[in-house]
């Protein structure tokens, strides 16, 4: 008598059962749903930009973004684990279509979501540009089914490295929201969450079997984590940005407003001085260090750190006012608004002449940067209004001088600190 078929025979139990409908009625919400997937990223960028407007009153979607991003990842490495377990109950199907389409739909939830904040606050004649306009591309790439589906299918370790840079963006822009981080705490938790999720995408680029394969990839990891610190200029203050700034001759410390007009000259600077405004807004809690770095010939002379505080809608006010210029003031200068970690928030340029005729003036009116070119998202946030522009005051004669450089914030306005400058010059 022959030995009976060992072949494995289709699991017909009432959990296979209800498996197989939980499976069926998944891919008819799937179907059902892809040819409405286009309404998705304008609804994700429209909750970005009233994110954007209201950015401390939506922490609850950035740790909504942060979850999903979690889930989704935990879906991409679990499909062959989903695979073999669905065979096992005789259902010879694989989950990578389902998987893909809920990955796309975070992905767009996630890069539509933090575009507002990257393009408002990008510094667009820096390499910030850059950064920015790779998400750009990865959110439009998101919306184009095509070509996310080759990508999904046919280069799953770039795929993961695609989920990786998600990751990237979505801390980055979420947890000074959420948990009040500093910008630079927030810059370093998402490279490091990010070198971490681009584990598996090294892993199947790489495929390690030998102990040379995976010292390469550990050394490529390392290799890559090093790149994106090095980088990190490149990529924008997410939760921070200019609303304001000017140069001016003399400042008004009760109304904390610059006026005054000065030529920018090297005899007016080296006997006046110069105060250097911003106003930068920052979400509510948020305690925050920048520095005013002013740079003579792209060599820098001072750096001078400013406290700010978050949740003023026009901005929290800073200014520092330089008095020890050095011998010879002639020539191009700019001041730049930057992090402890070198990400800039903005930078003012002006030129300091040899002779009153033809020099520029430094009139204490306080100008917006625009954040997309042509553009200016912050005048449509709450409490931007345009500042008039301020009267020429004639300057005081107690400001001739010579002293060390002072830094303020709203918080020690009169009660100015003095300081000395970084440099010999």
């Amino acid at each position: 008598m022959p030995a009976p078929s060992k072949r494995l025979l289709p699991d017909t139990s009432p959990a296979s059962s209800r498996l197989q409908r939980l499976q069926g009625a998944a891919r008819k919400i799937v179907v059902r749903l892809r040819p409405y997937a286009w309404i998705w990223p304008p609804i994700a960028f429209g909750a970005g930009v009233a994110s954007f407007f209201l950015v401390e009153r939506q922490q609850w979607l950035g740790a909504v973004l942060a979850l999903g991003m979690l889930l989704a990842w935990v879906l991409l490495l679990s499909e062959n684990l989903i695979s073999r377990l669905l065979r096992k109950r005789g259902l010879n199907v694989s989950p990578q279509g389902a998987t893909a389409f809920i990955a796309q739909m975070i992905h767009q939830e996630t890069l539509f979501f933090c575009l507002p904040f990257l393009l408002a606050t990008t510094v667009w004649s820096s390499g910030q540009a850059i950064f920015t306009l790779l998400i750009t591309a990865m959110a439009l790439l998101s919306i184009l089914d095509p070509f996310y589906y080759r990508l999904a299918q046919r280069h799953r370790w770039l795929y993961f490295a695609f989920h990786a840079q998600c990751v990237f963006v979505v801390v980055l822009v979420t947890l000074p929201i959420m948990l009040k981080l500093t910008t630079d705490q927030s810059l370093i938790v998402a490279l490091l969450v990010m070198t971490v999720f681009a584990i598996p995408s090294l892993f199947r680029l790489l495929k390690p079997g030998s102990l040379l394969r995976w010292t390469g990839m550990l050394g490529l990891l390392v290799a890559l984590a090093g790149a994106a610190w090095v980088g990190r200029a490149w990529v924008p203050p997410a939760s921070l940005w200019l609303t304001g700034s000017a140069l001016s001759p003399a400042f008004d410390i009760q109304a904390r407003s610059p006026f005054g007009s000065m030529a920018l000259t090297d005899k007016q600077v080296s006997q006046n001085g110069l105060f250097a405004y911003t106003a930068i807004r920052a979400p509510r809690g948020l305690h925050e260090t920048i520095y005013h770095e002013w740079y003579q010939e792209g060599e820098l002379v001072d750096r001078i750190p400013l406290m700010i505080r978050g949740g003023r809608e026009e901005g929290y006010r800073a200014w520092t006012h330089k008095r020890n210029f050095p011998e010879s003031p002639a020539g191009n200068w700019r001041i730049e608004v930057v992090t402890p970690l070198g990400q800039r928030l903005g930078v003012m340029r002006f030129h300091v002449s040899d002779a009153a005729s033809g020099a520029a003036r430094a009139d204490g009116r306080i100008r917006s940067p625009g954040g997309i070119p042509g553009l200016d998202l912050r005048r449509l946030i709450a409490g931007q209004r345009a500042v008039p522009e301020q009267k020429s005051v004639p300057l005081s004669e107690t400001a001739k001088g010579i002293e060390p450089e002072i830094e303020v914030t709203e918080d020690h306005a009169g009660k100015q600190q003095s300081r000395n400058p970084t440099s010999g010059k």
